[in-house]
Formats: structure tokens, C-alpha cells, sequence
């Protein structure tokens, strides 16, 4: 499969935000969010072709008890089914962050679904209307957040942002305010932190949950956190 990085850090977004963690990140994307904090896997993807046993050879040195699995898109990936058993097999508890667009049959403790709204469309681009075209998929949304535990994190730019949300939760009735997280747009905290009081407010008042970018907060936008 095409693997972008592999490494240790801490996760720095949702519901196991600063737990010690492994990741194996994919490169390629069937969309072209404008604010990507990743275009190395989707805009310019790069990366180099390694086997599961490589992956697994890998990851075996790492000491810390959770792996996520991201991307890019991860799901993209046939490969990644039997990864995440093997991963599952080996003890580690899995993460699987996807926008939500393409379903596996991967194994996964947790689907951390990223749904795009209107504001990630890289309007006037070339990419416009193949991203409005497939960034909303509900029919995917119901398996992950049916057959799996799950969290719904949405990015948000400004606060206009959040009747998308409302609008966008009234499909799936079925999705409980507690796993749904917001989380501000931006790689600097210059811009993040002035969002993160009102994103608080508004989500204090819908009972969803606000995740910081722990990881921007501790390393900066750089590769290998």
C-alpha cells in the first residue's frame, strides 16, 4: 500500500486526545479539502509503496497501546482490512480516521469520522465539483456509525458553520450529541485558540464535545506528529 509516514506521537484530536499512540498514515485522497492540513497526501501525494509485513515490522517496535490508522483516506485502501486485524491481533487499540466517504470492512475500536461540510470546498479549482460530488455520502455514515463506536469531528471556520451541523445531524437520528466533537479550522494557534471559546459555548448548548488540535498546539503543522 502507499504509505506517506510512519511514527510516534500522542493523538491530538477527539476522544483519546494525548494518549500515546502509533500512525500509519496513507497517501491519496478522493477529496481536496482547501484547509488539508496534509496536501502531501492528497494535493501532492507522495509516499512509497510498503507491504504489510514491512508495516507490521514497523509498528512492533513501538511501545505505546493504540495505532490510528489516517490518511489522506485510509478506507481508500483495500489493504487496510487485513492491516487493521493484524494491528487488532497484535493488542492495539484502533483508531481509523476517515472522512466518511468509502466504506471497508476494516477492523476498528473506533471510527473517527471527519464529515466535510460547505466550507471545505476548494472553490475555483479544477477539484470543485468532483469534492461537492463525493464528500457526502450518508449511506456511508450509517454503516460506520452503526457497526462501529464512533465520533464525528467537524471542522468549523466560523460560526455560521455550526446550522450545517444541525442540518447535517437531523439525517442520522441515530447519532447520540456526546460523540459529536467540534474543532476549529486552522494549523497556526494564532487561529485556533480564539475559536475555541465559542465553538465551547456553542457546543455546551447542543451537549456535543469541543476537541482541541492537541498536536499543532505541541509540535506546530510538521510531519511525523
Amino acid at each position: 500500500m502507499w504509505i506517506s509516514e510512519v511514527f510516534e506521537s500522542v493523538q491530538g484530536e477527539g476522544r483519546y486526545v494525548g494518549v500515546p499512540s502509533g500512525f500509519i498514515r496513507t497517501s491519496g485522497c478522493n477529496l481536496r479539502c482547501v484547509f488539508c492540513d496534509t496536501p502531501y497526501t492528497s494535493w501532492q501525494p507522495e509516499g512509497r509503496e510498503q507491504s504489510l509485513e514491512q508495516l507490521l515490522e514497523q509498528t512492533g517496535a513501538m511501545t505505546c497501546g493504540h495505532m490510528v490508522l489516517t490518511g489522506g483516506e485510509p478506507l481508500l485502501t483495500p489493504e487496510i482490512v487485513p492491516l487493521s486485524r493484524e494491528l487488532k491481533d497484535r493488542g492495539f487499540v484502533i483508531t481509523i480516521e476517515t472522512a466518511g466517504t468509502v466504506f471497508r470492512p476494516a477492523t476498528a475500536d473506533l471510527m473517527s469520522i471527519s464529515p466535510k461540510l460547505t466550507n471545505s470546498t476548494p472553490t475555483g479549482t479544477n477539484w470543485e465539483e468532483r469534492h461537492d460530488a463525493r464528500r457526502h455520502r450518508p449511506d456511508v455514515i450509517r454503516r460506520l456509525t452503526t457497526e462501529y463506536d464512533y465520533q464525528l469531528k467537524f471542522v468549523i471556520d466560523r460560526i455560521e458553520d455550526l446550522a450545517e451541523v444541525d442540518a447535517y445531524l437531523a439525517e442520522f437520528e441515530h447519532v447520540v450529541p456526546e460523540k459529536v466533537y467540534l474543532m476549529p479550522q486552522g494549523t497556526d494557534l494564532v487561529v485556533l485558540q480564539p475559536k475555541m471559546a465559542w465553538l465551547q459555548t456553542e457546543a455546551d448548548r447542543r451537549g456535543w464535545q469541543v476537541t482541541p488540535r492537541l498536536h499543532i498546539e505541541l509540535f506546530g503543522n510538521s510531519r511525523g506528529t
